[in-house]
């Protein structure tokens, strides 16, 4: 009797105890505030944090100048979300408007 209940003591007591810590915690995550927070950097600009990471200047001058300076860098050079092809930067990348854009397998196989 004695070996069974020191089982439980230590195996079982411990495992309940992580599954209701876990459970609330996905419930606090939920009740997260999803805006963006208003802050001023070092050097006195006011900015925008986004709770992805992202951060923008609230100045639209300042924001416009930003965003130009940001597409000179080749990592933000990517293709449209609404392109098609070009997998893994792999062969031609058809962008809206094409002839070829979403036409779909020319096997016959569908018509």
């Amino acid at each position: 009797m004695k070996p069974a209940l020191t089982v439980v003591a230590r195996y079982v007591m411990p495992l309940c105890c992580a599954a209701v810590l876990l459970s609330t915690g996905a419930h606090a995550a939920d009740e997260l505030k999803r805006e963006p927070i208003d802050a001023i950097t070092v050097e006195g600009d006011k900015v925008r944090l986004y709770p992805n990471g992202r951060w923008e200047f609230v100045d639209a001058i300042k924001a416009a100048k930003a965003s130009e300076q940001a597409a000179q860098y080749p990592e933000n050079k990517t293709r449209p979300a609404e392109a098609q092809g070009g997998l893994f930067g792999i062969g031609r990348t058809i962008m809206p408007g094409d002839k070829d854009y979403n036409r779909g397998s020319m096997s016959g196989k569908g018509r």
